[in-house]
């Protein structure tokens, strides 16, 4: 498989499941509703948060611009991170999406080193990319090059033993039931040390 054919694969999938730019957040709004979701008044939450009342009904009406000490303060008060001060809530409509991909089933893409099954293939808009892959190449020298991209990967063995190079590590033999989750940035190869050719089962973060 060329450096690009994976970059390829993963290339599309994420272009498939590409949305739009989330819209900015209300800071006091958010601090309003996560308050009330706790069921707290006014005087209770700023207890909690160590500030002054009148100081956090300013930060809720949009009447002041919380220092960063203050948001520090106001997520510590309300068991969260700071970033989570400034994350929409998740919709609460479950979609129900489902996709079954029976044995044998999935969509074929074969490249010089792997033999990918796509599976959930029907499913459009994915945020994580799972294929079966059986592993051909026997050796580093069958590649061009690190393959590499955005996102964060899982590998799981199946069925044989791999080596698992990577970038910045000293290879590692993989047998059945191993697995490995690691910054699919990091230049990355799988080859196949066993007798028969080793099948693993991939993810792919695609946000």
């Amino acid at each position: 498989m060329t450096d690009d054919a994976p970059k390829s694969m993963i290339q599309i999938a994420r272009e498939d499941g590409a949305t739009g730019t989330a819209p900015p957040v209300d800071l006091g709004a958010r601090v309003r509703d996560l308050r009330k979701a706790r069921g707290w008044t006014l005087e209770q939450a700023a207890g909690q948060a160590g500030l002054a009342r009148s100081t956090l009904s300013k930060i809720e009406n949009g009447q002041m611009s919380p220092t960063y000490d203050a948001l520090k303060k106001l997520a510590t008060g309300l068991e969260i991170s700071v970033p989570q001060l400034f994350t929409p809530p998740a919709s609460e409509q479950i979609n129900g999406r489902m996709a079954l991909t029976k044995s044998g089933e999935g969509t074929a893409q074969a490249t010089a080193t792997y033999e990918h099954e796509l599976l959930a293939d029907t499913l459009r808009k994915k945020q994580m990319l799972p294929y079966r892959a059986r592993i051909r190449a026997r050796r580093m020298e069958e590649f061009d090059g690190w393959v590499r991209h955005d996102g964060e990967e899982f590998l799981f063995v199946l069925t044989g033993v791999i080596q698992l190079y990577t970038e910045f590590y000293e290879p590692i033999e993989m047998r059945r039931g191993d697995s490995a989750y690691y910054d699919a940035a990091m230049g990355h190869n799988v080859i196949s040390v066993s007798d028969e050719d080793a099948t693993i089962l991939w993810v792919t973060s695609l946000v």
